[in-house]
């Protein structure tokens, strides 16, 4: 009992073995390197002008046209400000106090850091959610091919089972119906056993067309055979009385 238990924990843990690895969490971002990418630059682009902007309106500020006519193109950029968020930076203006320029800035540093650092994991978060996605797609390959390998080996087993049952037949009528049909449903069980992997085979075409060159060639050699005997027979037969 000990050696049967053996072998049947031996046979569960190969199978567990040859399962397949888990994936890994593929992370809520597009599989599309484009879609980051193009984003990315547009964001880009639009940081670099408003920026530039800004830059131009500091060297130029002796020059209200040119102010003016910056900060109307700084704003083209940007989407409309909440009347609330103009309030702000009226009052701020307004009082010009040193301190709140030094507060605004640093919290803008610190806020402007943090959208970068998101934006890198978010890139991040793409590429690893494109090479997810691709072992994804792999494992559905490689699963489709084991179910038609499933798929295969039980239609063989079929054929096999079926040989077999033939052969066994043909041994026992080889007992009791003699050795021409026994020997015929031997070779049949071995031929229904052996044609799936004759039938997958790459020189299937030859098999297939030899084997029925041979099968008429010996219809025909049984035809003649049968001809020539009925013809001796007729021409021996004895005489009547």
């Amino acid at each position: 009992m000990r050696p049967l238990l053996l072998a049947v924990s031996v046979l569960l843990g190969a199978g567990c073995s040859t399962s397949p690895a888990p994936l890994p969490l593929q992370p809520e971002a597009p599989t599309a390197k484009a879609v980051v990418t193009t984003l990315g630059a547009d964001l880009d682009k639009t940081d670099h002008r408003v920026a530039s902007a800004l830059v131009a309106i500091e060297r130029n500020a002796d020059k209200p046209k040119v102010v003016v006519s910056e900060s109307r193109l700084a704003q083209s950029y940007l989407p409309q400000p909440p009347e609330a968020e103009v309030a702000f930076a009226m009052a701020r203006a307004t009082k010009a106090d040193p301190l709140d320029y030094k507060k605004q800035m640093e919290f803008g540093r610190k806020l402007a850091t943090a959208v970068n650092l998101a934006w890198d994991k978010l890139e991040a978060n793409q590429t690893e959610a494109l090479r997810v996605s691709q072992l994804k797609d792999a494992r559905i390959v490689e699963l489709t091919k084991a179910v038609e390998q499933a798929k295969k080996d039980a239609a063989s087993n079929l054929w096999t089972l079926a040989g077999i049952s033939v052969a066994v037949l043909g041994a026992v009528a080889m007992v009791f119906a003699g050795p021409r049909i026994g020997a015929t449903l031997l070779a049949s069980g071995a031929a229904i056993g052996a044609f799936p992997a004759i039938s997958e085979s790459e020189y299937f075409s030859y098999i297939v067309g030899t084997t029925l060159t041979l099968a008429a060639g010996l219809a025909v050699y049984w035809l003649w055979d049968k001809v020539r005997d009925d013809a001796n027979k007729s021409e021996y037969e004895p005489p009547k009385v």
